[in-house]
């Protein structure tokens, strides 16, 4: 029986000059073989098709409804044609890849609010390139919780997989700023966020959160500086009287060994680097950006736009491939957790 339109997955198809486009044409030519769910890309279609000439990829690409696209997906890509015609090629952004990038994130939010899709995965987008044509916000991510709704969510940025799954309490900022954004009420509304959506959409019912100390050694005891102290210990235990299983503040010099990894299900790290580093290290290939705190899924291959290799055939489709893979999964808990909330209406 054939999937449901609600069941496809919405693909936005990146920066053009990038290896969004790439990495879509040699997905669908894995569909079979990796067992993907049917997905569309937004986006402009003579450009996918122009870059599976370049690649000498035999993926004919066909303009599709969302209603359309599982039957299509059988036989061709299905894209739904939204934006300006691309100009760029690989490896050089021009005028209409900031348009055409943004065009294709708007549109498949628009399909999955209408119910036309049932989560979004989104290719990487250069923010220099966007940043240079006028986009405003600091990235993806957070104009993902713009266009959610109004007042927008907090987002929260989790990189997944099987080996590790980590969460940056800050993101992209830099070092200096860190101390003065972690705070208490940072640290709080981060693991609210990071276990209602471990339990809603990946099914682990008491989510266990490691939070990393900001300093060396998780500040020792106040010796090494107090923000861990002062931070950390007091959101830990603010968050544990709620009934989350968080502990900290921990060393991240020795969180992130076999052994220690099998005592958690998502560290918490302070800045970026302290936790992206250990998950780019086991599973480079594999991770994936999960967006939690929305009201929809998103999921995102954890690599950028690369634009030098965009074209050549070398960009490794795998983290889109896990991405596509995961938002399925993700999307199927998420409906069966709203479904099970209308069978037993509010609760006290």
């Amino acid at each position: 029986m054939a999937p449901s339109p609600s069941s496809v997955l919405a693909l936005s198809s990146g920066d053009p000059a990038g290896i969004g486009p790439d990495i879509a044409l040699e997905a669908w030519m894995l569909r079979a073989e990796r067992s993907l769910p049917p997905f569309l890309v937004t986006g402009d279609p003579e450009l996918l098709r122009a870059r599976a000439e370049l690649l000498g990829l035999a993926v004919p690409v066909e303009e599709s409804t969302p209603e359309e696209a599982s039957r299509l997906f059988l036989t061709a890509l299905p894209v739904v044609p939204v934006g300006p015609r691309v100009t760029a090629t690989p490896g050089r952004p021009d005028d209409s890849s900031a348009p055409s990038a943004r065009a294709a994130i708007d549109a498949a939010v628009g399909l999955v609010q209408a119910g036309r899709a049932g989560a979004i995965v989104t290719n990487p987008i250069s923010k220099a390139v966007l940043y240079a044509a006028g986009f405003t916000f600091p990235g993806h991510t957070e104009y993902l919780a713009h266009l959610a709704g109004n007042p927008a969510p907090r987002p929260v940025m989790m990189i997944w997989s099987a080996d590790l799954a980590v969460v940056p309490a800050t993101i992209h900022v830099p070092i200096a700023e860190v101390p003065r954004l972690f705070t208490q009420e940072l640290l709080i509304e981060t693991g609210r966020i990071v276990a209602r959506d471990l339990t809603r959409r990946f099914g682990i019912a008491s989510p266990r959160l490691a939070f990393c100390g900001l300093n060396p050694h998780a500040s020792e005891d106040g010796t090494i500086g107090q923000e861990d102290e002062k931070v950390t210990r007091p959101a830990v235990e603010a968050l544990r009287r709620e009934g989350i299983d968080a502990r900290g503040p921990l060393p991240a010099d020795t969180l992130f060994y076999p052994a220690a990894r099998r005592t958690y299900d998502v560290a918490i790290g302070a800045y970026h680097d302290q936790v992206l580093a250990p998950v780019k290290t086991l599973a480079f290939d594999r991770a994936v950006n999960v967006t939690l705190g929305l009201p929809f899924v998103r999921t995102s291959p954890d690599h950028g736009t690369a634009f030098d290799i965009a074209g050549t055939g070398r960009a490794d489709p795998s983290s889109l491939i896990e991405a596509l893979r995961l938002a399925r999964r993700l999307a199927e808990r998420d409906r069966a957790a709203a479904d099970a909330a209308l069978a037993f209406g509010p609760t006290a």
